[in-house]
C-alpha cells in the first residue's frame, strides 16, 4: 500500500469517556481512518502522540494534568499534520486557531458538522503525505566532496558556533547549517532536543544518569555522556516512555 493510500491514524483525547465514546463511534463509520489509541488527559496525550505518531487528533482543551494548549506547546514542531479541538467552551476559538489547529469543534456537535470537520483534515493530511517524505540521509560537504550519512546511523548532533557537528560513532562531520534547521529537517526521524546545543538519536540513547547538581545527563550507547537541560526533560522522557 502507498504512503498516500494507506488508512489515516486518529488519536482521540478528551477526559470525559462518553466524549471519547461518541467520537469513536463517529470516527469508525469511516473505513480510510484507524483509532489508534484514547487518552484521558494531557500527559497521556503527549506520551501516545510520541510513541503513536498519529496522522490526526482530536484534542480536548480543558483536561487534567495539562491542558490542550499545553500539549501542543509541548509537542512543538512535532505536530500531527491535523489538529481537531472538541470542547464546550467556545470562548478558546480563536487561540486554538493561532495554535495552528485546523479546525474547533463546538460541543455539542451534529454528524454534519462532524463530517465537514473530518473531510477537511483527510484533505490536509493526503497533501501532508505527498509533500513530504521521512529522511533517510543527511548530505555532507566537505574539501571538494559530497557524502552521504544514513541518518539512523547518527549518534547525536550539537552546535559548533556556525555549524553543526554530526557524531556517527568514531567519526564527526562538520555542516554549515544551523542546529535548529537540522531539527526541523529531522522532526520526524528519532531525535529530540536535550539541549539548546544538542539534538539526540533516541534509539541510541542508554541511561539517563543523575548529576550532582541534581539534574540529569544522557548517556549513549556509544559512551557519550551529554547535559539534559530541564526545559527538555520532560519531552525526552516522554520519548523514552518514562513516566514521573
Amino acid at each position: 500500500m502507498s504512503n498516500a493510500s494507506r488508512k489515516i491514524s486518529a488519536l482521540i483525547v478528551d477526559d470525559e469517556p462518553p466524549a471519547r465514546r461518541n467520537l469513536a463511534v463517529l470516527l469508525r463509520r469511516d473505513p480510510g481512518i484507524e483509532i489508534v489509541g484514547e487518552c484521558g488527559s494531557g500527559d497521556e496525550a503527549l506520551s501516545s502522540i510520541h510513541q503513536l505518531r498519529p496522522d490526526l487528533l482530536f484534542l480536548d482543551v480543558q483536561m487534567p494534568e495539562r491542558d490542550g494548549f499545553d500539549v501542543v506547546e509541548m509537542l512543538g514542531n512535532k505536530l500531527p499534520p491535523a489538529i481537531i479541538f472538541v470542547t464546550a467552551h467556545d470562548e478558546y476559538a480563536l487561540r486554538a486557531f493561532e495554535a495552528g489547529a485546523l479546525d474547533y469543534l463546538l460541543k455539542p456537535f451534529d454528524n454534519a458538522r462532524f463530517e465537514r470537520a473530518l473531510a477537511r483534515a483527510k484533505e490536509r493530511i493526503t497533501l501532508s503525505r505527498t509533500t513530504r517524505q521521512r529522511p533517510e540521509r543527511l548530505m555532507i560537504k566537505s574539501a571538494g566532496e559530497v557524502s552521504f550519512v544514513r541518518i539512523s546511523e547518527i549518534d547525536w548532533i550539537e552546535a559548533d558556533d556556525y555549524y553543526a557537528c554530526v557524531h556517527v560513532g568514531s567519526r564527526n562531520h562538520l555542516l554549515r547549517r544551523s542546529l535548529a534547521e537540522l531539527e526541523a529537517d529531522l522532526q520526524d526521524a528519532n531525535f529530540c532536543r536535550i539541549h539548546r546545543s544538542a539534538i539526540v538519536n533516541i534509539d541510541r540513547v542508554r541511561t539517563l544518569k543523575l548529576n550532582a547538581e541534581g539534574e540529569y545527563n544522557v548517556l549513549l550507547e556509544n559512551g557519550s555522556e551529554l547535559r539534559l537541560s530541564r526545559r527538555h526533560r520532560k519531552d525526552l522522557q516522554f520519548r523514552l516512555g518514562v513516566r514521573a
